[in-house]
């Protein structure tokens, strides 16, 4: 029974990274960049979750409706105003462009919140559900299946509606869709706007789970890159499978080894994967 309860503790956490993922590879996929920021992003979405709650008392899916457009503008007006201005140069100029802004980010957050952990505490407890001997908090199923919904929509918008389509053209073939009449910068903003929507609704369902510190970035950037290795750049569909991937190996490997390795675990499936299939599960080999 103990392993059926690791392996649903790993299924709500997968669904979680699946979220986190999501917008990064789609940055990464369209753009062809690197955003290491989307960290901060996620971690400035857990203190929007955590003061609307203690402030003006929104509970964490309202906030989502706060969160969603709020992020898309900040990520437009950053791709449109300072990232597509080296949009065409070589992909280390963007990486470092993301990297500088992310330190501003950060200790941005540093300087207003410290580094001190944080806690969203809901008031009353949403408690847990029990399936027998199998016990869950009501507070990670409510976040997991925000994820998954988010993480639907962003796959329907991409599939479903004319921007979607236009984005995925410009990802194929950025030349191509500007011939036939795209806009390929507001494109490109659109996409960048998606993916920070994304890491900012991803934040505030981290809040109701995990201590909120602007420290925290970094260990959500290195989850980001490992799910998009495992199930493959650019891929919504992807995302999901290598998050959900990614949290049974965590949830399985802390019941073997101990929780303290679970990084361990993460990175060396990075390492792996990057050796003997380095498009993930669902990418396609040489496909940019």
């Amino acid at each position: 029974m103990l392993g059926f309860q690791v392996i649903l503790n790993g299924l709500v956490l997968g669904c979680l990274y699946a979220c986190i993922a999501a917008g990064f590879s789609l940055v990464w996929g369209v753009l062809n960049v690197i955003n290491l920021m989307h960290g901060s992003f996620i971690v400035l979405g857990s203190y929007l979750a955590w003061g609307a709650y203690n402030t003006l008392g929104f509970g964490p899916w309202t906030t989502l409706l706060i969160a969603a457009p709020l992020f898309f503008t900040l990520g437009y007006a950053v791709q449109r105003g300072i990232l597509n201005r080296v949009i065409a140069a070589p992909v280390l100029v963007t990486l470092t462009l993301t990297f500088g802004l992310d330190l501003m980010l950060n200790n941005a957050m540093l300087v207003a919140f410290k580094a001190d952990y944080r806690r969203m505490i809901l008031d009353p407890p949403l408690g847990t559900w029990s399936w027998g001997e199998l016990v869950v908090p009501v507070d990670r199923v409510i976040a997991m299946l925000f994820a998954l919904l988010l993480t639907l929509a962003l796959y329907l918008i991409l599939r479903r509606s004319r921007i979607g389509r236009a984005i995925v053209a410009v990802r194929l073939d950025r030349e191509a869709a500007r011939l036939m009449g795209v806009d390929v910068p507001s494109i490109y903003a659109t996409a960048f706007g998606f993916g920070a929507a994304m890491a900012g609704c991803a934040g505030v369902l981290l809040a109701m789970i995990f201590p909120i510190s602007p420290i925290s970035s970094g260990t959500y950037l290195g989850k980001a890159f490992v799910v998009c290795v495992l199930g493959g750049l650019g891929s919504v569909p992807g995302a999901v499978v290598g998050g959900l991937f990614l949290g049974l190996v965590e949830s399985l490997g802390a019941l073997a080894f101990g929780p303290e390795h679970a990084v361990t675990l993460s990175f060396t499936l990075l390492i792996v994967f990057l050796i003997v299939r380095p498009h993930g599960l669902l990418g396609k080999r040489g496909f940019e």
